[in-house]
């Protein structure tokens, strides 16, 4: 799992988990421990704007 320098709104625990979860038999994490850290402790959790709704509404 690569774990970038980017936009905190990427950086959530929510993404971290999913990562480690989905992980068969094997999970490297491919970043720094101050990346890490701070998805651990980054639960802001945003709103997904996708548009999926009026999609379906079409």
């Amino acid at each position: 799992m690569a774990l970038p320098v980017s936009s905190p709104m990427l950086l959530t625990r929510n993404l971290l988990y999913t990562g480690i979860t989905r992980a068969k038999k094997l999970l490297i994490i491919v970043g720094t421990e101050k990346i890490v850290d701070f998805m651990i402790q980054n639960v802001d959790s945003k709103k997904r704007n996708t548009g999926l709704e009026f999609k379906m509404r079409k």
